[in-house]
């Protein structure tokens, strides 16, 4: 593939890998370092004419996310920057209600292991297809379909436990 090809392919992709790299870090800021050295990366070594574009790129996106953690000595838990909706004004409850919910889901993605998170943000978030995300994550599909399963249980309880706290204590206690 010539380089201005792979420009234009890289720059349609930046938003799903970026989304990618947010999911796989939990962090703004270390998303965006992610997505700048899998971007460099991509344009230093090139890609085979043969090679799927948007899976060979969420891959080399996952290997450099792994050898940095891998050079962190201390996995020092790195607060999420705010998603900047608190800093507009809101325009009634369900705005108020929107970004509670989006916060606790956020949260609850953030409890996950980062194999089920990994599996989770490539089938739902990306698109990508059980037999896609085992070829990006390089894992037999079975356990990709485990981790999906797994991840979804987990939000789901985690978001049961959540939800009187985003205001739906009528409906949510009278499930108690």
């Amino acid at each position: 593939m010539n380089a201005d090809a792979l420009r234009r392919e890289l720059l349609a992709l930046l938003p799903r890998l970026r989304r990618y790299a947010y999911a796989l870090t939990g962090s703004r800021h270390d998303a965006d370092d992610l997505l700048q050295s899998t971007v460099e990366r991509m344009l230093s070594k090139g890609v085979a004419e043969s090679v799927e574009l948007d899976k060979w790129t969420f891959r080399v996106c996952r290997n450099i996310w792994i050898d940095e953690i891998r050079t962190r000595k201390v996995r020092a838990a790195v607060p999420l920057e705010e998603s900047g909706a608190a800093e507009h004004a809101f325009d009634g409850e369900s705005a108020v209600m929107s970004t509670l919910a989006l916060m606790e889901v956020r949260d609850a993605m953030d409890e996950l292991p980062e194999e089920q998170r990994a599996a989770l943000s490539l089938v739902v978030l990306e698109g990508l297809s059980y037999a896609q995300a085992a070829e990006v994550l390089e894992t037999p599909i079975g356990t990709i379909m485990s981790r999906i399963a797994r991840a979804r249980a987990a939000l789901a309880s985690a978001l049961q436990q959540e939800s009187p706290r985003i205001g739906r204590g009528q409906t949510a206690g009278a499930r108690s």
